[in-house]
């Protein structure tokens, strides 16, 4: 059986039509559209609710939302099985949410990843193909869409609990394979952190066959770990982004038979860049060229040193930005003192013991917790046209 697991998906403003019109040719090109179309089971991770009632929920970052004519699109390109579990899917509010849930039912889509609350959001999805049981599971880091014992919303990733609980699950539901998507890393970095290796190497450990981690929007490496696949950064699936890291993306063909290993074929596609949004089947030597990039990233993450002194070189590089948000002057200042001053002002307000007292909250246990819960108590009183 061939699955066919495809990135993050998102209607926008240059290929909604299409969506409206249940257009599939006018969203993928021919050849992507009939590769597509060979797989058995097709998995996305839909990152937007599907609604037409605007309710932005407070948060950091931008409210997405997609209105509920693309449904027409999402049923033509057949997606068996949709993972929700994503920092966006509770953009829109309990309303948008169960919008969302609605359409899926109503296109015979599976979800899984997200639910009511968070016992139904972690369950597991399972297919039964040729004496095999496959199961479906979904995850995500916390930001501002998890659900709760008693509210909707995504899977979080729980280094306490989620290992622990698919364990106990491929026993209690007989499955062969495990497949989970892990949505989480930092955008546009192509390797994962070594916290995300960790993650997804613990997942491994706990059962899963294949781990696939998403959110980054652009491809990252791969690795074998104990034989099981566990990719770091697929990209987009259908999301018309800006960033150039994002035109370029990955399919990924996981062929399982019950007499074999499972196997896994990385397929590059790419956004078109004519405006009309539309992604196409990368060949030749644009399908060359995606494959050695990707292929020398792997190669460069079997090395520990490697990955710690890469993402140690990018946090230096991010860390201005964090700083400057902190600093409650944003986005304006940081232009104006890098223009003017080259980043001097910002040296004069975090002082060495400043940056220490910095340093101890956002890495100790305690004090991330206190500070967190803290803020989540203050942030329920704000009132609720206060949209951030």
């Amino acid at each position: 059986m061939k699955f066919l697991i495809g990135g993050d998906l998102v209607p926008t403003e240059k290929n909604v039509q299409a969506f409206c019109t249940g257009d599939a040719s006018a969203i993928l090109d021919k050849a992507l559209l009939k590769e597509w179309e060979s797989a058995d089971i097709r998995i996305v991770n839909l990152e937007a609710p599907v609604t037409d009632i605007s309710m932005p929920i407070m948060k950091n970052g931008p409210n997405l939302v997609v209105p509920i004519s693309v449904r027409k699109g999402l049923k033509s390109l057949h997606l068996d099985y949709v993972g929700l579990a994503n920092n966006h899917i509770l953009d829109q509010g309990p309303l948008g949410f169960h919008s969302t849930l609605k359409i899926l039912k109503e296109n015979r889509s599976h979800y899984f990843g997200a639910g009511p609350n968070l016992s139904e959001a972690e369950k597991i999805s399972v297919i039964e193909l040729s004496e095999l049981r496959i199961g479906l599971f979904a995850c995500t880091e916390h930001e501002f869409s998890i659900a709760s014992d008693n509210s909707p919303g995504a899977n979080p990733f729980d280094p306490l609990h989620t290992g622990d609980y698919i364990k106990e699950k491929i026993q209690a539901l007989k499955l062969d394979i495990l497949i989970v998507l892990y949505h989480g890393g930092k955008e546009y970095f192509q390797f994962p952190s070594p916290n995300l290796q960790k993650a997804c190497r613990y997942l491994v450990d706990k059962g899963a066959s294949l781990v696939v981690c998403q959110h980054s929007h652009c491809i990252g490496a791969y690795e074998k770990y104990k034989g099981k696949d566990i990719v770091y950064g697929q990209g987009n699936f259908i999301f018309d982004l800006d960033n150039p890291l994002s035109f370029d993306s990955l399919l990924l063909a996981y062929e399982i038979d019950k007499d074999f290993p499972p196997k896994i074929t990385y397929i590059p596609i790419k956004k078109k860049l004519d405006g009309t949004g539309s992604v196409y089947l990368a060949m030749g030597e644009e399908r060359e060229a995606i494959l050695s990039s990707l292929n020398e990233r792997s190669k460069a993450i079997i090395s520990q040193r490697f990955l710690e002194e890469t993402y140690r070189d990018f946090s230096k590089k991010s860390l201005s930005t964090y700083l400057y948000e902190f600093s409650g002057l944003g986005s304006w200042f940081n232009r104006f003192d890098r223009m003017i001053f080259r980043g001097r002002l910002l040296q004069t307000m975090f002082s060495e013991k400043k940056m220490l007292q910095l340093s101890n909250f956002l890495t100790c246990e305690a004090h991330q917790e206190l500070v967190g819960e803290g803020l989540r108590a203050e942030i329920s009183n704000f009132p609720e046209n206060e949209i951030g």
